[in-house]
């Protein structure tokens, strides 16, 4: 059931609560919109759905934001209702990749790793929550706005729970009739009826990612007399096409990922870590660094990010801040890896050029730091000159 778009047209420029002050649209789905407001020289976003219908999602994604609350997921400000709406109070976050996509149709292959390996770290956080989201798709992860370095995962109106988390035994695995999700993202099992789990999500996320560097994925556009008709159109095409054809000219990896997650069990525990390094071993067989560079960040964003990193202070860039897992450093005549204590954050870097004395990590911006170089004016000189190291 689809609300009628014109249940929103007359929000604009309201202001609710006698704070939040609703400044334009920002997005729509299904069952509601999604607008930007202001209150107090703060920015929110603000998602609506009717009390007209006879269904009420946006407090059950409310309670599962509250519960989920944490790595890359948007925080909620508050939950309200008027005569008219049900209202969520969010984090406003920037762009959606589903947005870069239709722009630049396709993405590089660091962009590609680097927004997937953080994903997957967003997806085991839920999973460990024992929560699967169900509709992943490009539109539905944003990138931070005041910290655009990171990825976020947004609307969990379709998120539910795929096991107890008391006794943490799976849900049993019943052939539903009608799909959840998005078609084009949907695993081959959810689009065949089946009950959801952790599998289902990373084969979504696969097709993302393909859909990032290819362009176009081969079932988009198909021709069909209804949405029954299209969905079966699709499921048969995504199985009679193989893992090796959709991921033919691009790195083994990536077919080995899909591969991997499509062949999981329906209670199968997730190698998180495997599917991780998969991405990051892209990155280092290509000679990549994980810079949180993408194909759209401009260098007015780099140079923002390198003048907030010189702000710290001079300690902040030392591998005992730094909590990494390997530090490298690389001298003039060779380059040798040596190991930091356990417990540090997995899969993250560290360079340091004794030469040039740049710093390079996945913690912080590369910065350039220079000895007693401590005025204003070498700052701003400096921070120009990380925008063109890349």
């Amino acid at each position: 059931m689809e609300d009628d778009s014109s249940v929103f047209n007359d929000i604009n420029n309201k202001v609710f609560l006698n704070k939040y002050h609703c400044v334009s649209q920002i997005g729509k789905g299904t069952f509601g919109s999604v607008f930007k407001a202001i209150y107090n020289k703060k920015q929110y976003a603000l998602k609506f759905e009717s009390t007209k219908k006879n269904y009420n999602f946006l407090k059950d994604e409310a309670d599962i934001i509250y519960y989920l609350q944490g790595t890359k997921i948007p925080y909620i400000e508050s939950y309200f209702s008027t005569n008219e709406y049900n209202v969520l109070v969010m984090e406003l976050l920037g762009k959606s990749l589903g947005y870069y996509q239709k722009k630049l149709k396709s993405f590089s292959l660091k962009t590609v790793c680097m927004i997937g390996e953080q994903i997957l770290s967003i997806l085991e956080f839920i999973h460990d929550h024992h929560m699967v989201h169900r509709d992943i798709k490009p539109d539905n992860f944003c990138m931070g706005l005041e910290n655009s370095k990171f990825v976020y995962l947004v609307d969990f109106g379709l998120a539910k729970k795929y096991r107890s988390s008391a006794t943490l035994m799976h849900y049993p695995l019943i052939n539903k009739k009608r799909l959840t999700g998005t078609p084009r993202y949907a695993s081959i099992n959810a689009l065949k009826g089946y009950e959801q789990s952790r599998r289902d999500d990373l084969e979504s996320l696969g097709y993302v990612l393909m859909l990032f560097l290819r362009g176009e994925l081969p079932w988009q556009n198909i021709n069909a007399k209804s949405k029954e008709e299209r969905n079966q159109k699709i499921l048969q095409m995504k199985i009679n096409i193989s893992s090796s054809q959709l991921c033919e000219e691009f790195p083994i990896e990536f077919e080995t990922f899909l591969n991997y997650v499509k062949n999981m069990e329906y209670t199968q525990t997730p190698d998180y870590v495997m599917l991780r390094n998969l991405l990051l071993n892209v990155l280092k067989n290509n000679n990549l660094i994980y810079n949180y560079i993408f194909d759209w960040t401009t260098k007015e964003e780099i140079k923002k990010r390198a003048e907030v990193e010189y702000s710290r202070k001079n300690d902040s860039c030392k591998k005992g801040v730094i909590s990494n897992k390997n530090f490298i450093d690389i001298n003039e005549k060779n380059r040798y890896i040596c190991n930091t204590k356990k417990g540090a954050i997995k899969n993250n870097y560290y360079y340091h050029d004794k030469i040039t004395n740049v710093y390079q990590s996945n913690d912080y911006l590369p910065i350039v730091k220079r000895k007693n170089s401590e005025s204003e004016e070498e700052v701003k000189a400096n921070c120009t000159s990380v925008c063109n190291i890349f």
